[in-house]
């Protein structure tokens, strides 16, 4: 029987990282941002790479919805799903989350701002997904009647071992070692859109080193950041805690 797993994250936030993680498992099929091309299909927005991600990728949302509540390609036990969360518009069907254990990775949003105007300027706050997020996971937390698990890629980045295996404790599956490190270069999984978002993940063998200080940003981007940040904190608070990685 396969295990779903829906990781709901904003843009930069390590989501590629993460997935490469899973990916290295060897027990687990991997979908990198299913929704993408629905998403610009439906929006019309002018992303890098439009019309070649709308071309190569599904653009149909009911499709889109039904494959992730089914078996993985290769039909392995583990079936991660790397989700956007600015992705899932309000009109997008969401019964295929119900079939999924659906966890949340979050990413200071000064951080966040600040590696995203590097790819693509002049950003909105909807383009980064902190609001939804807290939707979504309000939506989640309602129907399990709890909190549903959270990561933050600060977590991962200062201990992986132990903040990978306490994500793992959470969705009780065995931690293994194997998600500490991949082969540098592309991956058969990576969207068409690749090229354009991935340079450093692609150069990795595994996860880099812990941040410094928050970044100094302009007073524009300051204040998208500051607009994401309650999002964040009430996530925060209910983050994952490492784990022991023996």
């Amino acid at each position: 029987m396969t295990r779903r797993i829906a990781m709901w994250s904003g843009p930069r936030n390590l989501s590629t990282a993460l997935m490469y993680a899973f990916a290295a498992r060897g027990d687990c099929d991997v979908w990198d941002e299913p929704f993408y091309a629905a998403y610009l299909a439906a929006t019309g927005l002018d992303h890098p790479m439009r019309e070649a991600i709308i071309a190569t990728h599904d653009p149909d949302p009911v499709r889109v919805g039904a494959a992730c509540a089914a078996d993985g390609p290769a039909g392995r036990p583990l079936f991660y799903q790397k989700q956007m969360t600015m992705h899932m518009l309000p009109e997008f069907p969401r019964g295929f989350m119900r079939a999924c254990t659906n966890v949340f990775l979050i990413r200071h949003p000064a951080r966040v701002v600040a590696s995203y105007v590097r790819k693509r300027e002049a950003p909105t706050l909807a383009d980064l997904g902190f609001i939804q997020q807290a939707a979504l996971f309000d939506e989640v937390a309602g129907w399990l009647g709890r909190a549903p698990p959270v990561i933050d890629s600060a977590d991962i980045r200062a201990d992986p071992p132990g903040a990978l295996a306490g994500l793992c404790a959470a969705l009780a599956i065995p931690f293994t070692p194997r998600m500490l490190a991949w082969e540098a270069g592309p991956k058969p999984h990576d969207g068409v859109w690749a090229p354009h978002w991935y340079g450093a993940v692609r150069r990795s063998t595994g996860f880099e080193e812990p941040e410094g200080p928050l970044p100094a940003l302009e007073a524009d981007y300051a204040r998208l950041a500051e607009a994401g940040l309650a999002a964040y904190d009430r996530l925060a608070a209910c983050r994952i805690r490492p784990g022991p990685a023996g």
